[in-house]
């Protein structure tokens, strides 16, 4: 009976490290989209920025523009 006990510890232990790494390759894709999102905003702060997209329903291309004022100094 102790050993099913440590074999079941062993595989919640391993159960675990797969949930962290699986938490971590998240946390670094967050990152990853962070990073590209603010470079995106930074660029529409400085000039306009065209984003076309096609529907994967009807087909149709939908174009997006995004304009901003960036403050001066900043």
């Amino acid at each position: 009976m102790a050993k099913d006990n440590q074999g079941g510890s062993k595989q919640q232990a391993e159960s675990i490290e797969k949930l962290e790494r699986r938490l971590d390759m998240i946390d670094r894709r967050l990152d990853d989209i962070d990073s590209m999102v603010s470079a995106a905003i930074e660029r529409v702060m400085s000039q306009p920025a065209v984003l076309l997209v096609n529907c994967p329903n009807c087909g149709k291309n939908i174009e997006i523009s995004l304009v901003g004022v960036k403050k001066p100094g900043v």
